[in-house]
């Protein structure tokens, strides 16, 4: 890239000023503000262990879903029983440790539940090392804990084989990134009257900008984004999960960043991206609270029955959203027993009226709650 051959947001003259068109973004904004305060309202109606289970599959949606955006696959049992576990919320028959999802996990709680907590380098040094528990991204050696040098020369974000391939984007050299952090902090860190969900949206849309690590800086920018958004609600809690909505308009958020980032400091249409973004997210949650107190009701309604181990695992299951279709064979699985066992399990489950045959045509007969 030529000297003074501007290509990139961080060589504008202005840099790091970003510009927004406020009378646009006030309807996106006031919109957010409503649903994230009928949100905490309806929460603040629950029970304590409704929170739990909520704030349970929020988290776990959460590291499912950041991942997924950098096309990596988590194992959702191991996930859910690690936030758990780290929440001291009983969820069960707890999955074996695994680091690479404790490091997710790690990070996300941490920058919810530690928002008020101040950013600092050090800190963001220590999520990037929880991502890569053995100093290497796939098979690759990386540099862990501390600045990206690019001794493979610069940072580039590219799609295609070797050689035509395109360049998305380029970020500022190694040699600037710790100063562009320190600014990014002490804004982050600083008392302004900027709205504070904008200014999540922009922590996010800054950081991955930076892109200050050799790995791990679109995790670490969304981590960063919800401890803007955590700090813009005053509350540890998490009832909706932006990364999931983000994974969901997966195509648009990349498109976006790279248009942003090589357009001016003028960032309205970013911002009205990320409300939007946002707003379908405290939506969504809709959904993830009537889950929650439909398993809650389940679960009133057969208090004076003894269920053992094996039913309560798999009931819960398929109250948390069973994915594909409870056979025998799958409840001898995920039971670990033998087949006549979990028929035995079903049967009595099928006498009780708790479940009920499928109607659903197939090989084999599945079942659903009643």
């Amino acid at each position: 890239m030529e000297s003074g051959d501007k290509r990139y947001v961080w060589q504008d003259a202005d840099w790091p000023g970003w510009r927004f068109d406020s009378p646009a973004l006030a309807a996106p904004l006031a919109a957010v503000h409503r649903a994230q305060g009928y949100l905490l309202g309806r929460m603040a109606e629950l029970g304590g262990a409704q929170r739990d289970e909520a704030s349970v599959r929020t988290f776990t949606a959460d590291v499912l879903k950041t991942s997924e955006i950098e096309g990596e696959q988590l194992d959702a049992d191991t996930v859910r029983s690690s936030v758990a576990r780290r929440l001291g919320v009983d969820v069960g028959g707890l999955a074996p440790v695994d680091r690479s999802v404790e490091g997710v996990v790690e990070m996300v709680l941490d920058a919810t539940r530690n928002h008020a907590a101040p950013l600092t380098g050090e800190r963001l040094w220590a999520w990037q090392a929880a991502l890569f528990p053995t100093g290497r991204s796939g098979l690759h050696e990386i540099q862990i804990g501390t600045w990206r040098d690019d001794r493979l020369g610069p940072m580039q974000l590219v799609s295609g084989s070797y050689g035509p391939e395109r360049v998305h984007y380029q970020a500022p050299p190694a040699a600037q990134v710790d100063s562009e952090m320190q600014a990014f902090l002490r804004w982050f860190n600083s008392q302004t009257t900027e709205d504070p969900v904008l200014r999540a949206g922009l922590a996010h849309l800054w950081c991955v900008t930076v892109h200050p690590f050799d790995d791990g800086n679109g995790r670490i920018a969304r981590a960063v984004g919800d401890m803007a958004l955590a700090r813009a609600e005053r509350s540890s809690q998490r009832y909706y999960s932006l990364s999931a909505q983000i994974q969901r308009d997966r195509q648009n958020y990349y498109d976006l960043l790279e248009c942003t980032q090589k357009g001016s400091m003028d960032v309205t249409d970013w911002l009205q991206w990320f409300l939007s973004c946002l707003l379908s997210a405290l939506e969504q949650a809709e959904s993830v609270l009537d889950d929650v107190l439909t398993k809650a009701r389940f679960w009133q309604r057969w208090a004076g029955v003894s269920f053992n181990e094996r039913q309560i695992k798999l009931l819960n299951q398929l109250l948390d959203g069973f994915d594909g279709k409870l056979t025998s064979g799958k409840w001898a699985t995920l039971a670990k027993c033998s087949p006549d066992t979990a028929l035995r399990d079903i049967t009595a489950l099928l006498d009780m009226g708790v479940l009920k045959r499928s109607e659903a045509g197939g090989r084999s007969t599945s079942y659903v709650l009643e």
